[in-house]
């Protein structure tokens, strides 16, 4: 759904269609001028225009700019209404007439139960944050700070993986920089900022600063209690809350970071089935939150699970802030966090050359620049691929002697046709160097010892992961590099205590708690096979609890 599709995006509902729409909302009367809302706006409500016409107004300062104006039969909104976070956009009436008013509760009853125009929503739902993303200029949200800040790279992938439509003002090279830091007394040494609808200005909020602000999270009661708790919202994590919430169970998804995971940082998945043209990891996210919250599922993210204990029968879970939540049943999709390379200064340059990530945002940082990827598995071949197209050069570094016992072929062999990827084999990189920035990185050939010094502009690195299972330690069976043990292995490590019945096969050692995706012992590195364990996870939930 990258390529904008205007028919999709803004159908026409069928007056049948309108009638059935009817039965949850009511209609209004409009004049012009009215309201119906505006940027910043939680929880407002979806509109179907009966009669009469409607502007969608950009950010507002004083003099907004009309982005487009609706008619009869068309509808108002975006992913937004379904997510919770805030209008990105104001509606304002333009011609008299009226509109059917609808609640953005009963906006995803309609959505659950109404296949026909379901899809024909979502669809358009999608579409539009596409197009919202691609209107940077107009966005009511405004990242200005340096290229070479880490704290600005971080707000930049926060707003971009978690699909926030924004623009990205570089002190260095945009003239709009000054004049936004002086008409907000900002110094460019205090730089990043984030302003919000023209008017508000964030001085770098954290992630979690941010998530808030804009209404990225649902509400959790401390002491609420569920019937299933995800931690993680990788494609695993996902999986499982689509199916959970799908099958009738009441699912809350805490997410630390933001939606997709490791996969939601991959420019393009091309062996993900149904998709032969391939799509991003992000809108792979994208579409699976829209699909768990179709069903009733409840995404937080920026909230960080700290503890996982049993109590009275069910699980809590404490949560960074503090909060706890508990549920019957929890399912353990916190995935894994990418290595980093054994340099002493590395930390110097991480966010200022170093990356763990290749998306737009990073793509953009290197442009016509020489670049190196260190690492030989698929993640570092779609990262090269996409980069290539960016970049001057792209080396790829790698310790082994090929890339075959790593890589999938189909990337190989787009690695060999494309000019301007070299591959380096039997190499390291040993060093790093450069004043604010990366600017050189030192490598050395493992079997001579050779060193070279090569002018690069930026490093991404995809060498392998450790499991996000630190606050698990001493909770659930994990082997010995920190992975949960689960199913089988649990009981070939004899970390299975019940003696009536074996393990289900994603379960761990604490009865009812599942784990699925990179944080399992002995998975399979790949999102099919983690969306995969994320679904056959809640049929387990099933079999636990007519065992009990």
């Amino acid at each position: 759904m990258s390529k904008i599709d205007e028919g999709i995006a803004y159908p026409t509902l069928s007056q049948p269609q309108i009638e059935q729409l009817q039965h949850y909302g009511e209609v209004q009367t409009t004049k012009v001028g009215d309201i119906l809302f505006q940027v910043g706006d939680k929880d407002y409500d979806w509109f179907v225009i009966i009669e009469g016409a409607l502007e969608i107004l950009s950010n507002a300062d004083t003099n907004p700019d009309i982005l487009a104006v609706r008619t009869d039969g068309q509808f108002l909104g975006e992913i937004s209404l379904l997510t919770g976070q805030t209008a990105f956009l104001t509606a304002r009436v333009q011609q008299a007439g009226s509109v059917l008013k609808i609640s953005s509760e009963k906006l995803r009853e309609i959505i659950a139960t109404n296949p026909q125009i379901s899809e024909l929503v979502l669809n358009a739902f999608l579409m539009r944050r596409e197009i919202l993303r691609g209107n940077a200029a107009t966005s009511a949200l405004k990242i200005v700070g340096s290229r070479f800040s880490s704290d600005t790279q971080r707000l930049r992938a926060f707003a971009a993986r978690n699909q926030l439509p924004h623009q990205w003002i570089d002190v260095e090279q945009d003239t709009q920089a000054e004049v936004l830091l002086t008409a907000f007394h900002v110094a460019p040494q205090d730089t990043p900022i984030v302003i919000w609808q023209g008017k508000e200005v964030l001085r770098n909020p954290t992630d979690s600063d941010l998530t808030r602000r804009l209404g990225l999270n649902r509400t959790v009661a401390s002491g609420e209690m569920v019937d299933l708790i995800v931690i993680g919202a990788g494609p695993g994590g996902l999986a499982a809350s689509v199916y959970g919430a799908s099958e009738g169970l009441s699912t809350l998804t805490l997410e630390a970071v933001s939606t997709g995971g490791q996969a939601g940082t991959s420019s393009k998945i091309e062996n993900y089935l149904g998709f032969p043209a391939g799509l991003s990891g992000a809108e792979l996210a994208n579409r699976a939150v829209a699909q768990a919250q179709k069903f009733g599922a409840r995404i937080v993210v920026s909230q960080a699970a700290t503890q996982l204990r049993e109590e009275a029968g069910h699980y809590v879970v404490q949560l960074a802030d503090g909060e706890e939540v508990a549920a019957q049943n929890v399912i353990i999709a916190t995935g894994a966090r990418y290595r980093k390379l054994p340099i002493a200064n590395l930390p110097k340059y991480e966010g200022q050359g170093v990356y763990y990530a290749a998306t737009q945002t990073e793509a953009q940082l290197c442009y016509n620049e020489p670049i190196m990827v260190v690492g030989g598995g698929n993640s570092a071949g779609q990262a090269a691929i996409f980069l290539a197209g960016h970049a001057q050069k792209v080396y790829i570094v790698i310790r082994r002697e090929s890339l075959v016992s790593s890589m999938s072929r189909y990337l190989i062999d787009r690695i060999e046709r494309t000019d301007n990827i070299t591959v380096l084999s039997h190499t390291e990189v040993v060093g790093l160097g450069g004043e604010r920035f990366l600017e050189q990185v030192v490598i050395q050939n493992n079997q001579t010892q050779e060193q070279q010094e090569l002018p690069i502009k930026a490093l991404f690195t995809f060498i392998g992961a450790d499991p996000h299972t630190q606050w698990l330690q001493d909770v659930v069976a994990l082997d010995d590099q920190g992975f949960i043990l689960t199913g089988n292995a649990l009981e070939q490590a004899k970390g299975w205590n019940i003696t009536t019945r074996a393990p289900f096969l994603l379960e761990t050692s604490l009865p009812g708690v599942f784990a699925v995706g990179d944080v399992r012992s002995g998975s399979v590195k790949r999102v099919a096979s983690a969306v995969g364990e994320g679904s056959i996870a809640v049929k387990f939930i099933f079999e636990y609890l007519a065992a009990q």
